[in-house]
């Protein structure tokens, strides 16, 4: 009966309810005292029924709006969000009302939103302190290394000329890789947080390809791997993005399937006219990846085997900084692999 029904609307069925209960009090007071002869009997029980539920509608009113509107008017400006002054006998507006059933249905919206927004809270906090552990970790080591190579040279090596040389070339090499962990760091901070400007323009992704091949030639011969730009029977047509960053992207990805390819091995690029998109694709014939990891593999500073990882160099964050270039584009990148088989990733570009 009341599930619906406002404050003042109970008030009044209350009222009413005593009203008519008193009325027939009066009437069995006045016909047992009074005599029903007199002209003024039905005055009396009027002006009496006037006045009392006068009385009763303020009260009830009063204990309702001040006690129970109290505790409701608490509840919408927790869930709310907003002050609502002490003497304000007005409900908060956007949508809400006073039924009782609206203040359970937005307790409860109030209570599963909060419920979701402590979980979001507490992940983020957990991969905060994950993060800010892996970070100094990384950082650790290449500092205490030259901390390692500069103290012994203070100490003497440096007038020997058998570690002198070596020592400083070591801590060079440390600092390179740690200004490489920092730069790396300030391009994914820019590439999340929208500051990072792409230049897009238009041009031929099988010529950049063919040019980050030239590049890392040198690379790939050490370790005895070919490098292999497929050339498709089709016209591939122009893509639409920032050539640099694609460049970056293509890089990254060629060079880690150098790093973990076999001896002799190969690395095929292959690029794709699909109906909307240009597909490229970076796949090589090296170890490989457990399908464990692959959900984890453009995570910042995640390895596959550290100790392999830390061996080979790098600052750990190559992956995630093609993720971010490739999501900056709008598009994604997806990655296939199977131990001792191979590894493909690929990704899209918007075609002219």
């Amino acid at each position: 009966m009341f599930k619906n029904a406002t404050l003042r609307q109970i008030t009044v069925v209350i009222v009413t309810i005593i009203a008519i209960l008193n009325l027939i009090l009066l009437i069995g007071l006045f016909s047992l005292g009074i005599n029903q002869s007199d002209s003024n009997f039905a005055l009396y029980i009027i002006l009496i029924v006037i006045v009392s539920s006068l009385f009763i509608f303020l009260f009830v009113s009063y204990i309702l709006e001040s006690y129970i509107f109290r505790k409701i008017k608490l509840i919408y400006s927790i869930i709310g969000g907003k002050i609502i002054p002490e003497g304000d006998s007005k409900m908060p507006k956007s949508g809400m009302d006073t039924s009782i059933d609206n203040v359970d249905r937005h307790v409860k919206e109030w209570a599963e939103n909060t419920s979701k927004e402590i979980s979001s809270l507490k992940s983020l906090e957990e991969y905060r302190k994950q993060y800010v552990g892996t970070i100094s970790h990384e950082l650790k080591t290449p500092i205490f290394t030259i901390q390692g190579y500069i103290h012994t040279l203070l100490e003497g090596g440096l007038f020997d000329e058998n570690i002198n040389i070596d020592y400083l070339q070591r801590a060079a090499k440390n600092i390179d890789r740690l200004q490489t962990i920092v730069e790396d760091l300030e391009l994914i901070n820019s590439l999340e947080s929208d500051k990072h400007q792409l230049f897009m323009s238009k041009f031929d992704i099988l010529q950049l390809a063919r040019e980050v091949k030239q590049d890392l030639q040198a690379m790939a011969d050490k370790k005895e791997i070919k490098i292999v730009v497929e050339e498709e029977t089709e016209m591939i047509p122009n893509v639409f993005a920032d050539k640099n960053a694609i460049r970056q992207v293509l890089v990254n990805l060629i060079s880690n399937s150098i790093k973990y390819g076999k001896p002799n091995g190969t690395t095929h690029i292959n690029v794709h006219n699909l109906a909307e998109t240009v597909l490229v694709e970076v796949e090589d014939n090296g170890i490989g990846i457990e399908q464990k990891h692959l959900k984890h593999l453009f995570d910042r500073f995640y390895r596959v085997d550290p100790s392999r990882s830390k061996a080979i160099g790098g600052s750990g964050l190559g992956l995630s900084i093609v993720k971010h270039i490739i999501e900056a584009h709008h598009q994604n990148i997806n990655v296939r692999s199977q131990p001792n088989v191979g590894t493909n990733f690929s990704f899209g570009l918007e075609k002219v």
